[in-house]
């Protein structure tokens, strides 16, 4: 309890968090949200504040993980920008609490936590979503917002082929030129999307991007953007056709517009496909909402803490 609080920049928490330690401890958490039980996560849906003169909104994202010992919330400003905006689409911050003295033990940078975790649970729903030849899909990091990423994807951890869309051309390619070998940039998202195995979409779109015509049977989608009530990304064909997975139920049915307006009904949460109480139907075109959970914050950021504790005393 004595002291400051520990301040942990972007930089750090960019060599601190890794894939490999991330992904199972999210497995993990996802599964225990699932459960429903209050011992083990207590996490209320976000409060949203309208910042409307600026056209954003302020997010609080809290979570309680009892048996593990941890607090935290993520703080979030999210904005509707204009393409050519140099200003920036969302600022996190994640605060680490102690739960039995209230006092704040880190304040660390949410950017990284946030792409990270994203990126690592649209893997996993990818892996629970897709034939079991494509059935370990690697996390991109550094996933940019306002892109359609799709996967060709060839056999276990192999990115065949990967193809970009967004509506800045310019994001695009940086994107591919981050990711390197076979990736390309994409003019239309029609030729983006034709005949992937696993799309990945992550705009700030509030009308739908992509067209249930489009998209091949059987293939998995990760929907990450729109996530208010009245923004889509996805066509009511799409959500018609497909079985439709989300992080959390209760969320969906607040916050995803293309859930809310398609009046598509959720199968089931990510978390009881890897409890094994809902099954995956690998051999359907599946769509898994993503609207991110303070459960996978507070996991991440416990990892970072975690890992600076070790370091710093180790020095």
């Amino acid at each position: 309890m004595d002291g400051p609080p520990a301040v942990i920049w972007r930089e750090e928490v960019e060599r601190l968090l890794r894939y490999e330690d991330l992904v199972p401890r999210l497995e993990q958490a996802l599964g225990l949200f699932s459960r429903r039980d209050a011992a083990a996560v207590l996490q209320p849906v976000r409060t949203a504040v309208p910042l409307s003169k600026h056209g954003g909104f302020f997010l609080l994202m809290p979570a309680y993980m009892e048996q593990d010992g941890v607090l935290c919330t993520k703080l979030v400003c999210a904005y509707k920008r204009e393409d050519e905006s140099s200003l920036p689409a969302t600022q996190a911050t994640v605060m680490l609490l102690d739960p039995l003295y209230g006092n704040v033990k880190a304040v660390m940078d949410g950017e990284v936590i946030t792409a990270m975790r994203t990126a690592a649970v649209s893997a996993i729903s990818a892996k629970a979503g897709t034939p079991s030849r494509v059935s370990r899909p690697e996390p991109l990091r550094g996933l940019h917002p306002d892109c359609i990423v799709v996967f060709n994807l060839f056999n276990v951890r192999l990115l065949l082929q990967v193809r970009v869309w967004s509506h800045s051309k310019e994001r695009a390619e940086s994107f591919v030129a981050s990711l390197g070998g076979a990736a390309s940039a994409c003019v239309l998202v029609e030729a983006a999307v034709s005949g992937a195995d696993a799309i990945v979409t992550a705009t700030r779109s509030t009308e739908p991007l992509l067209l249930g015509r489009w998209v091949k049977p059987g293939a998995h989608v990760a929907a990450v953007g729109a996530c208010r009530p009245d923004w889509r990304e996805l066509d009511d064909r799409l959500m018609e056709e497909a079985v439709v997975y989300a992080d959390s139920r209760e969320a969906a049915m607040v916050e995803s517009g293309d859930i809310i307006l398609s009046g598509a009904e959720v199968f089931a949460e990510l978390g009881e496909v890897l409890n094994g109480t809902k099954p995956a139907h690998r051999d359907k075109t599946t769509v898994f909402k993503s609207l991110g959970l303070a459960v996978e914050d507070a996991v991440s950021a416990k990892l970072v803490f975690d890992q600076w504790e070790d370091r710093t005393s180790s020095v």
